[in-house]
């Protein structure tokens, strides 16, 4: 199905997506230790029911990964 990305004010600081059946989101966001967490949010109501998963890295580049990795993951096919 897809995930579509919003516009954040400032994506050097955050940036979310939203699965394209609106039933989840993924949000990074930068931490006041300049370490990252990427966490994904997904509803009761989801076919799939709840789930929420919290992880923090160091860097950037380590949470684009984690983020790329639930996005395949926790996917819907169309």
């Amino acid at each position: 199905m897809g995930w579509t990305e919003t516009d954040p004010d400032d994506p050097e600081v955050v940036a979310e997506w939203s699965r394209e059946d609106a039933w989840a989101t993924l949000r990074v966001r930068r931490r006041r230790d300049d370490g990252w967490v990427v966490r994904l949010d997904r509803l009761t109501q989801a076919p799939e029911g709840s789930l929420y998963l919290e992880e923090r890295v160091e860097t950037r580049d380590e949470a684009d990964a984690v983020v790329a990795a639930w996005r395949e993951a926790y996917d819907v096919e169309e």
